[in-house]
């Protein structure tokens, strides 16, 4: 299906392409970096079409609950002002861009960007009505931020050329997706985007 870009309507959520889940990272998702052109590619038609883009990013506190040493299963990553925190050299995020902090609270995991933000209202006041969703990694932050997001009444389109997933367990990617589109996201990549 072709996508004409609204730039009153539509909005880009690039998901968590931070130093950390890019390979050489703390917690790396495999060839993360390899969704970077492709979002590139996305941020330019956004660009483009002057609609909204926003980057959303891990930006815990250096005790989150996430981190193995406070009882959590990942080890520590994208803590507050470090160099892994960062998003990744490579992505060609514009000053426009908007950027949405998540997981600031010590005692709060937040897979999603909407969860603990105030990124849902903040669209919806802005008359958002459809949201194109990439970045890292599949099967968590994309897959919980794309279902907050259907949950909140968007029309949600996964661009399955710009995400790579962790795969703790094989497999988890592929079920990510398929649980996505089962709960109403729909998916299409940079080629059929007008």
């Amino acid at each position: 299906m072709k996508y004409a870009l609204n730039k009153n309507e539509d909005a880009l959520i690039v998901v968590d392409v931070q130093r950390d889940f890019c390979p050489g990272g703390a917690l790396a998702t495999p060839e993360g970096d390899k969704v970077v052109p492709v979002l590139n590619g996305y941020i330019k038609k956004f660009l483009e079409a002057e609609a909204l883009i926003v980057a959303t990013r891990d930006w815990h506190p250096p005790n989150h609950i996430s981190f193995k040493a406070y009882g959590g299963v990942w080890p520590p990553h994208c803590a507050q002002g470090t160099k892994g925190a960062e998003f990744h050299p490579d992505l060609a995020l514009s000053k426009k861009a908007k950027i949405v902090s998540k997981a600031t609270d010590p005692s709060k995991e937040a897979y999603s960007g909407f969860d603990g933000t105030r990124l849902g209202e903040e669209l919806k006041d802005m008359g958002i009505k459809r949201l194109f969703v990439g970045g890292l990694a599949t099967d968590y932050c994309v897959k919980n931020t794309v279902i907050d997001a259907l949950k909140l009444g968007f029309e949600t389109i996964l661009l399955e050329d710009a995400v790579q997933g962790i795969d703790v367990k094989s497999g988890d990617s592929e079920n990510a997706v398929k649980e996505m589109l089962r709960k109403g996201a729909k998916n299409t990549t940079l080629a059929n985007l007008e």
